[in-house]
């Protein structure tokens, strides 16, 4: 993966952060602590995976590592979906039509950075000496 390729990963990256912030801080009272702080976390971890991708030598565990969090972090977000969290505001239960919203503009993002750790995965397949 190039230098510039790496930029559009952290910027794509710190999009989908912010907007997962905002969304998880209105999950209800009774998940701030539980299912968002999980989500949050296993999206910081993935921060760190990038980070430690774009440093290592060797690439094949970390950028393993890095598919798997991220099919962690996509299915966190599934899961709050079907739980209904998306469609709080403020802790309390809101429109329905935003829950679709929030869901469809964070799995968009996420998608996104998946099809980019997956053809940085295949880059490095194709080349002579994976690492």
């Amino acid at each position: 993966m190039g230098i510039n390729s790496e930029a559009i990963l952290n910027h794509k990256f710190l999009e989908m952060a912010k907007l997962l912030n905002v969304y998880l801080n209105h999950f209800p009272k009774h998940e701030k602590y539980a299912l968002a702080n999980n989500i949050r976390n296993t999206a910081y971890c993935m921060y760190d995976l990038i980070t430690e991708c774009q440093k290592r030598y060797f690439k094949k565990t970390s950028l393993t590592e890095l598919d798997i969090v991220h099919e962690k972090l996509r299915m966190q977000i599934y899961l709050a979906n079907e739980l209904g969290y998306f469609g709080f505001k403020d802790g309390k239960e809101s429109q329905q039509a935003n829950s679709v919203k929030r869901f469809i503009a964070l799995t968009k993002l996420i998608d996104e950075l998946g099809r980019m750790i997956g053809a940085w995965i295949n880059k490095l397949k194709n080349m002579a000496n994976f690492k």
